[in-house]
């Protein structure tokens, strides 16, 4: 008898990358890739993940004043904090800390083979 998985595509996960300035402040973040945790439309971490993250841009661009860069394509999400004043950064990591805390913790639920985290240092250019 095949399991739920067995049919499944063969995926390399889902790689998140965060860059953060050196207080931990959330300046960026990157997310590309299927979870391939099972079939399209029944892939609860792609679901979870993807909610996270768009929930994340859409609180950004409703309570700053400026609003993030976001560049969304299948199976790819960016979103930028450019031009941000610091107080308003400092609100913004509620709304980004809290989504990479929730992506943590799907992917301490559902291992590396589905979510890969990056953290890179953020630096201004």
């Amino acid at each position: 008898m095949l399991s739920r998985h067995s049919k499944r595509k063969k995926r390399d996960g889902i790689r998140f990358v965060i860059w953060a300035d050196d207080q931990g402040w959330i300046h960026e973040f990157e997310l590309s890739g299927h979870a391939g945790y099972a079939d399209e439309g029944q892939d609860i971490v792609c679901a979870s993940v993807s909610a996270l993250s768009i929930a994340a841009c859409n609180g950004l661009e409703h309570f700053l004043s400026v609003s993030p860069k976001v560049q969304e394509g299948d199976g790819h999400l960016t979103c930028q904090l450019k031009g941000i004043q610091e107080q308003e950064l400092e609100k913004a990591q509620w709304i980004l800390q809290t989504m990479a805390m929730g992506i943590e913790q799907i992917q301490t639920v559902y291992g590396q083979d589905y979510i890969f985290i990056d953290r890179r240092r953020w630096t201004p250019c």
